[in-house]
């Protein structure tokens, strides 16, 4: 079940899922309506009969400024993307989980939750998202339900590197040299598909002994000292 607001989105996803011979669907919603994650779960339960995986893959960086010239309306707007929209659909697919006995939710964080970075706002949301998967992981274990984050490091994607070109002025190279120069691991940034596959194997059942695990996918970039 692919959701995001963006349906054109979800359908390039839809797309390449297609490719692979695998079989979804696309469902439009945005998660900071709580009515939208209720019928979530509802649509899942529909089609599926059940919801054993749920990946909390949204949020945004991009407005964020040092904390005196942060807005409101920003501090906001990314509080209630970054982490209100994972409050909201654990609150509707945890009951579902409950009464199977079994699940598994993968909450995408970012290693900004324990760097240091430049932004508040970014940070902050990521660290109560930190915070709620630890909450979750313990409330619910005794149900068979597992939680974990993933925390990403710099990624060469497209939203990533063009945001901070936006935002900075700078050449898209310039900003790729530098983010590279950051990684430790030979090779500099990672990509979508390093997210990707930490997911797949959290939500797999070779992962069925881990919950609560904040698990960085960052090139060691998040091991750094001095």
């Amino acid at each position: 079940m692919l959701v995001d607001k963006n349906l054109n989105a979800a359908k390039k996803t839809k797309s390449m899922i297609n490719k692979e011979g695998g079989e979804s669907f696309v469902f439009k919603a945005d998660i900071i309506r709580e009515d939208d994650c209720r019928r979530i779960a509802e649509k899942c339960v529909e089609v599926y009969g059940r919801i054993d995986i749920l990946v909390n893959n949204v949020g945004i960086g991009e407005g964020d400024r040092k904390l005196v010239d942060l807005s409101e309306e920003m501090w906001d707007k990314i509080f209630n993307i970054n982490l209100k929209g994972m409050f909201f659909t654990c609150k509707y697919i945890l009951p579902v989980m409950e009464k199977q006995e079994s699940g598994s939710i993968i909450n995408i964080s970012s290693v900004a939750a324990v760097c240091a970075v430049r932004y508040v706002a970014y940070k902050i949301s990521k660290s109560g998202v930190n915070s709620l998967t630890h909450q979750l992981a313990m409330k619910y274990a005794k149900n068979g339900i597992r939680v974990n984050a993933i925390m990403p490091g710099l990624m060469n994607t497209p939203i990533a590197i063009e945001g901070m070109a936006r935002s900075t002025g700078r050449s898209k190279e310039d900003i790729i040299e530098m983010r590279n120069s950051m990684v430790p691991l030979k090779g500099g940034m990672g990509d979508a598909w390093d997210t990707a596959y930490a997911a797949l194997f959290l939500a797999s059942d070779e992962a069925k002994f881990i919950t609560s695990v904040m698990f960085p996918v960052d090139g060691g970039q998040s091991s750094k000292i001095g």
